[in-house]
């Protein structure tokens, strides 16, 4: 009997699974252009699957382990429709089409001009160039990048100004993950989008490395006192670790603990803080609708303070963002 490679079984998988929705579709009288339509359904049903996983193995943690209770609770309403908003609108959109439509541009682009197709697993060994340690690998870069996008999105006044609308949840939890602004979003996807092009992620592995990142950030937001043990907190970005970056007192440029998945950059670069205990969560600057208003007030909220912030910093450069 022949072993397929892993990547062949995966890819053999998805094309399976692909050709189930595309079945189901003709049977809905959805034929028409049913190839991309099947490659939305099926991305989004992934984006979907993956907050069922972070839902079952968050709310356990959030009931029976957590760090604090909240006497009223704030509704999570705008939260909830982040999510989905993310998982079935742009996640599929941005994360698979555009990508695989840039992928495809540049390597039809270097082919033109008889250029290599760029790509990470060309600098391992032949031997050593197994799918999962590809995987792996394209992982850990992307996650160094979205490190420094995060630590720059702290120092720069009108960017946080976007982003202080995920850091104005006073009450964190899992589904505070998913609370962004959609401009900041944008420059989140453009980011990572940039960085996979550079390192030659292929089309079809950029969106699962995404859910891993979506994963284990639901996870690192949750209200849970679990944290990793000494050597594990130091590689992997805990709860405990993650709420350090949310203290109430430690808003914009204060910031520390930028990692998304690894707190290893942290380590690396100096911004890491342990032991700190944090429990209150929040920014003190953030107006009212940036903290509990809907969805399309907290957006509008955060582009306010967007220009707030961005005029500030034209006038006194140095001061610190509030």
């Amino acid at each position: 009997m022949v072993k397929l490679p892993a990547s062949s079984l995966t890819t053999l998988s998805t094309h399976s699974t692909l050709g189930t929705i595309q079945a189901f579709l003709n049977k809905l009288g959805l034929g028409q252009n049913h190839y991309i339509l099947s490659l939305w359904v099926f991305f989004a049903a992934c984006g979907v699957a993956e907050l069922c996983i972070s839902f079952l193995i968050c709310t356990p943690l959030e009931r029976f382990w957590p760090l604090t209770s909240w006497q009223k609770r704030n509704s999570i309403a705008a939260d909830v429709s982040y999510a989905f908003f993310v998982r079935i609108v742009l996640f599929p959109l941005i994360a698979y089409f555009e990508y695989n439509w840039l992928r495809q541009s540049l390597e039809g682009f270097l082919r033109i001009h008889d250029l290599a197709t760029p790509s990470l697993s060309r600098l391992l060994p032949a031997r050593v160039a197994w799918p999962t340690l590809t995987f792996v690998l394209n992982f850990a870069v992307l996650d160094l990048a979205d490190y420094w996008r995060h630590r720059i999105s702290h120092r720069v006044s009108w960017w946080y100004g976007i982003h202080s609308l995920h850091h104005a949840e006073e009450q964190l939890t899992f589904w505070s993950d998913d609370r962004s602004h959609v401009l900041e979003d944008t420059i989140t996807y453009v980011w990572l989008i940039a960085v996979a092009l550079v390192i030659g992620v292929p089309g079809m592995q950029f969106p699962f490395l995404i859910l891993c990142f979506r994963l284990l950030g639901s996870i690192s937001h949750a209200n849970t006192r679990m944290d990793y043990g000494w050597l594990g907190s130091y590689i992997f970005v805990s709860p405990q670790f993650h709420r350090t970056h949310h203290a109430l007192k430690a808003a914009g440029r204060r910031s520390t603990n930028f990692g998304t998945a690894l707190s290893l950059w942290d380590v690396l670069f100096g911004t890491a803080r342990f032991g700190d205990h944090t429990i209150e969560t929040g920014d003190a600057g953030a107006e009212p609708a940036l903290v509990n208003g809907s969805w399309g007030e907290q957006q509008l909220a955060g582009l306010r303070r967007m220009m707030r912030l961005g005029r500030r910093s034209k006038v006194s450069p140095t001061r610190t963002a509030s």
